[in-house]
């Protein structure tokens, strides 16, 4: 079924929505505000569709060729066709909606946008899939078929160049492969599959090579177990399996900002959740009389406990936050400030609640998604938070992708 739809705006997840003539909403991706579209519908519900443009007949003053051959197919990238002062704007445009009809905050004190340094080749991660020939490729835009990738623009050069060098066996088992880069130079590549024992290998490339198993530890095959990135003149040592920023250079950016907001006091006793491999910890340790930290990857632990080593004002539990913050309720009465990134699930419901039960003066909020961002500051703001200030990040240029830090103090 085909139908010519007006896109109205763009919305949360890289589409353009537009209206059927049944008054359903449609979401067609790579289209723009004011654009008339021929709409092939591949998803049709009772209360919205899903489509691809077959045809723009209309192409808003915006739009620009895309520089991917695989743009439009690959659904790695979503905003190629946008020149990139106006990717910055349509963020912030998509962030401030979300706020509003999530999280019923309409008028945020939204403090501006950073943009990346690099809007391409800036990623030192990349994870593929692999099709059923062992090429390296991207989910499409349905997320049921992987495209084979002979070109990408967003891993860091050095990266993209190892992933053409790349030669997987359709007959070894594995599911996924990511490719790492730390500030070192050093590449790994990380293999998955449902095997315990990994795959039959020979390596002829200058990058170490570990294995994860359905148990989700990382076996080393050949060369490092670490990546070394540094940060503000410190070095961080982070496992193959271990989350750590993919776009350093912004990462850097919201560092700085998150400890421009610390208060000037040495004596202050912060809380911080998904501490990860110690991002922020390391930083955060210096700046305060005690730091406790829960995190609930086993690698990231031991990550964090190696990073962190040299303080003894640091405490690290390992567990899932909203198991861990309830029974620490009575150990953190008093805590001046909670740091917080959580995944892009946001926060369990039982981590929301001991978190508004803390009561701690100040939350800073580091999100990676703004529609469960809403979500969350609607609940805070209910249990007598106000929100301060919200900055975005733009850590993922050419995608639909948001990263923002909220500032938010008890109300007295």
């Amino acid at each position: 079924m085909s139908e010519t739809v007006r896109i109205e705006k763009c919305v949360y997840g890289g589409d353009g929505m537009g209206r059927l003539p049944d008054g359903r909403a449609v979401f067609v991706p790579f289209t723009l505000p004011g654009e008339e579209v021929l709409v092939e519908i591949w998803e049709d519900n009772k209360s919205f569709a899903r489509g691809q443009a077959v045809e723009v007949r209309n192409p808003s003053a915006q739009r620009i060729a895309a520089r991917c051959p695989h743009y439009g197919v690959c659904g790695g990238c979503h905003y190629q066709h946008l020149p990139y002062a106006d990717q910055l704007e349509l963020k912030l445009q998509i962030l401030t909606d979300q706020l509003a009809r999530l999280g019923s905050i309409t008028h945020p004190p939204l403090s501006g946008i950073t943009p990346s340094p690099e809007i391409w080749n800036y990623r030192n991660q990349v994870q593929f899939h692999l099709d059923e020939q062992g090429q390296p490729g991207y989910m499409d835009l349905t997320g049921k078929q992987v495209v084979p990738i002979s070109q990408c623009f967003l891993p860091l050069p050095d990266l993209e160049a190892l992933r053409t060098q790349l030669d997987l066996s359709p007959e070894a088992g594995l599911s996924r492969v990511a490719l790492r880069q730390d500030s070192l130079g050093e590449q790994f590549i990380l293999l998955e599959g449902s095997d315990e024992l990994g795959p039959e290998m020979s390596l002829d490339l200058p990058a170490s090579v570990s294995y994860m198993g359905p148990d989700k530890r990382a076996i080393t095959l050949a060369g490092q177990d670490q990546l070394i990135f540094e940060v503000r003149g410190k070095q961080l040592s982070v496992s193959p399996e271990s989350f750590f920023q993919v776009n350093a250079g912004v990462a850097q950016e919201m560092l700085s900002h998150v400890l421009s907001l610390l208060p000037a006091r040495d004596d202050l006793r912060i809380l911080e959740l998904f501490s990860g491999a110690g991002f922020f910890s390391v930083f955060l340790a210096e700046r305060c009389r005690e730091l406790i930290a829960v995190e609930s990857s086993p690698s990231a632990c031991f990550d964090f406990a190696g990073n962190l080593d040299a303080f003894d004002h640091v405490s690290l539990y390992e567990g899932a936050v909203e198991q861990v913050l309830p029974g620490l309720a009575a150990d953190l009465q008093g805590i001046d400030l909670v740091v917080l990134d959580p995944p892009r699930s946001g926060l369990q419901p039982a981590a929301r609640k001991a978190l508004q039960e803390l009561g701690a003066a100040e939350i800073i909020y580091v999100s990676c998604d703004p529609s469960t961002l809403a979500r969350d500051l609607k609940h805070l703001c209910a249990a007598g938070y106000t929100l301060q200030d919200l900055r975005a990040f733009d850590m993922f240029p050419q995608t639909y992708h948001i990263e923002a830090v909220a500032v938010l103090s008890k109300t007295r």
